[in-house]
């Protein structure tokens, strides 16, 4: 599993005028090309008759990215919206920013400032989050154990997902992976060495990223 990532948690939209063009900002989670041309293709089709529908995407794995200008002076419009999504570490996204003419030429540097933006009010209307990874854990202990071997999972940071109750306690978790060898140190000065947790797989969590 590789490192923590940005991307956005929800496929939204937003919208703003500049100089009597409409830009209409789109963005989706996706994690291959397909769905990344599937969500293209569909704005598409629902602003058939807009003047561009520039978009950039990009995707974790192969480390993709792709953009097209739609029309727009090379290098005013999908790039932009690429920089956006590059310059915030964000993968596995998708953004449409779609442009209504409004009669007012923007420039170059206009153009620019335009899908810059669109980009930026799609992602903020996306909601960007944190996926981390997190090893996925259990620690067994006695009745007695309990109380003192959940506080120090937790203290550690580490959430509980689950927790069985049989002959003895079954507590599952997930944890950074940073922290399972100091968790473990702490159970065995706790335990005098008798509980241990350990790890059977990885798994992303979503968190909500620091403004």
């Amino acid at each position: 599993m590789t490192k923590d990532y940005k991307t956005v948690q929800n496929e939204s939209n937003s919208e703003f005028t500049e100089k009597r063009s409409r830009f209409i900002g789109y963005c989706k989670p996706v994690t291959t090309e397909q769905e990344a041309v599937d969500f293209i293709n569909s704005r598409r089709s629902e602003h058939w008759n807009a003047t561009h529908n520039v978009y950039a995407y990009s995707l974790r794995e192969g480390n993709i990215k792709r953009y097209s200008d739609d029309g727009e002076p090379s290098g005013t419009a999908g790039m932009p919206v690429l920089d956006v999504i590059t310059k915030n570490e964000i993968y596995d996204v998708c953004i449409v920013v779609t442009r209504y003419f409004g009669g007012v030429l923007l420039g170059t540097g206009g153009l620019v400032r335009a899908y810059s933006q669109g980009a930026k009010v799609a992602l903020d209307a996306g909601n960007v989050v944190m996926m981390q990874s997190c090893l996925m854990c259990q620690a067994r202990c006695s009745y007695n154990q309990y109380g003192k071997v959940s506080s120090l999972i937790m203290e550690i940071g580490a959430t509980i997902d689950d927790t069985v109750y049989e002959a003895d306690v079954l507590i599952k978790f997930h944890i950074k992976p940073e922290y399972l060898d100091k968790l473990n140190k702490q159970l065995a000065d706790a335990t005098s060495g008798e509980i241990q947790a350990v790890s059977d797989s990885e798994k992303y969590f979503m968190s909500e990223v620091e403004k």
